[in-house]
């Protein structure tokens, strides 16, 4: 799995902000995230624009920390912030759909950000007590691991009973047991005898036999009229072979 690359967009407001800051870039390559932060980068002497150019341009994300002064300086477009707001804005012009940029709230009371960020969906950490789940929110952004995964789409609880076809296997058992685990999961009592018959695709002689093997292992009961009630070894049988979610 690739290393996401995280560039920090800042201004410098205060020693407390850069060491928030820096507290930030330091906790997420902890976090399995190469974040970069003029902090560590810059030295006397270096080349401000063809940092902030590099690192904007190969970034997978870029994080735009919102503070009151960086609103500020982001819509007058002055000093860095301006700069890189330049830049960014270039690129959001020729990349309409991108989301690299994320912007989070680091005020007191407000949750202003530049004006060219407005239509972005920030993550808000400007409530001390909120940090861990804000935190959490980020990173799991920067990995690809949203906390809710969305759930497959079910079946038809109107589809009827006789259009519903297991899975062919090469496991007949298993996919006789599959029908009448099918019919349990849905509230049914008894499986039909006829119904199975319909849906199994197999002849009534191969179907009998399985049937008598599962009653054999226990897997199942039948009554006089020939339908099949899931037995407790069945259940058991059904999460081993995962015909349900345990």
């Amino acid at each position: 799995m690739s290393i996401p690359k995280i560039f920090i967009s800042y201004s410098h407001d205060s020693q407390d902000h850069k060491k928030w800051v820096l507290d930030l870039a330091t906790r997420l390559r902890g976090s399995g995230i190469d974040a970069i932060i003029d902090q560590w980068e810059l030295r006397p002497g270096d080349d401000l624009p063809h940092f902030m150019e590099t690192h904007l341009a190969d970034s997978d994300y870029v994080i735009m920390v919102c503070s009151d002064t960086y609103v500020e300086k982001a819509n007058k477009g002055v000093g860095g912030v301006g700069y890189e707001k330049m830049i960014i804005t270039a690129d959001l012009l020729t990349n309409i759909d991108s989301n690299k940029i994320i912007p989070i709230i680091k005020q007191s009371g407000t949750h202003s950000v530049p004006t060219f960020l407005k239509t972005k969906l920030f993550i808000d950490f400007s409530k001390s007590g909120d940090y861990e789940f804000s935190f959490d929110e980020l990173v799991r952004t920067f990995h690809g691991a949203p906390l809710f995964e969305k759930p497959e789409i079910g079946n038809n609880p109107f589809t009827p009973v006789e259009e519903i076809r297991p899975e062919k296997t090469g496991d007949a058992l298993r996919e006789l047991m599959a029908i009448v685990v099918y019919d349990f999961e849905s509230g049914e009592d008894w499986s039909s005898y006829r119904g199975i018959v319909g849906r199994v695709g197999i002849s009534r002689i191969m179907l009998d036999s399985l049937i008598e093997e599962a009653k054999e292992k226990g897997l199942v009961t039948q009554d006089s009229d020939k339908d099949l009630r899931l037995a407790q070894r069945g259940k058991f049988y059904a999460v081993e072979h995962k015909l349900v979610q345990a």
